[in-house]
């Protein structure tokens, strides 16, 4: 049986035209070797149409930020259906099709994250958890949020194990997150509700240790009481 022709973005038609630039350089140069002064013509070749494709990338990256500058103060008014799809008559997009465009640049791999949290305030909990899995940004903070995204779309689903788990991968992206103390305790209750009270104790002692001057720390003694 025969599939069906995919249809590419035009982000994905846009960087096959730099890539093809690219690997056409390559090609020429192959053909021409003999024509070419020692191999310098091809290096300037090469970095000419790497330039190129990076200067391509840079500018998806600027007209993300474009996109997202303008969607964010629909996100924060809480019209979640709004940002995620845009708003007819007007030049926002939605996070939807940003991420469709721009997903493979860094801004629009942040538009991923709160593409996910629209989905997952909407009660789409399918939806959220593709957009957090999907999140391969360089920000340590989007990382942890994604992560800490994940264990609440596992929360939602009723697996507090795996959510624990994902609390702790939030909690161990950067010594420097302010909310490394909110997802230790929410991966102690997630692990006493699975059972796993030893496991839970040992976190919540690391919170209480690590954290001294953490608001949460009001929290830790109650749930310490119950891995007991």
């Amino acid at each position: 049986m025969l599939g069906q022709k995919k249809k590419f973005s035009r982000k994905e038609i846009k960087e096959d035209k730099l890539v093809g630039f690219y690997y056409n350089a390559l090609a020429f140069i192959e053909e021409q070797k003999r024509n070419l002064l020692i191999g310098a013509g091809a290096i300037v070749l090469v970095i000419f149409a790497w330039f190129l494709y990076s200067e391509g990338k840079t500018s998806d990256n600027e007209k993300a930020n474009i996109e997202l500058s303008k969607i964010l103060p629909l996100y924060e008014q809480g019209a979640y259906l709004e940002a995620i799809e845009g708003r007819a008559g007007t030049p926002v997009i939605g996070l939807k099709k940003l991420v469709d465009e721009y997903g493979s640049t860094n801004n629009g791999e942040t538009a991923k994250i709160y593409l996910a949290n629209s989905y997952f305030f909407m009660g789409k909990i399918d939806e959220a958890l593709k957009f957090y899995e999907d999140y391969s940004g360089s920000s340590e903070v989007f990382q942890a949020s994604a992560f800490a995204g994940i264990a609440s779309c596992y929360e939602a689903k009723n697996n507090p194990e795996e959510a624990a788990d994902y609390y702790q991968k939030a909690a161990s992206v950067s010594k420097e997150n302010v909310l490394n103390p909110q997802y230790l305790l929410f991966a102690g209750t997630n692990l006493i509700e699975s059972g796993k009270k030893e496991e839970a104790g040992e976190i919540l002692k690391k919170l209480k240790k690590d954290y001294t001057t953490s608001p949460y720390l009001r929290e830790v003694d109650k749930y310490l009481a119950q891995t007991e």
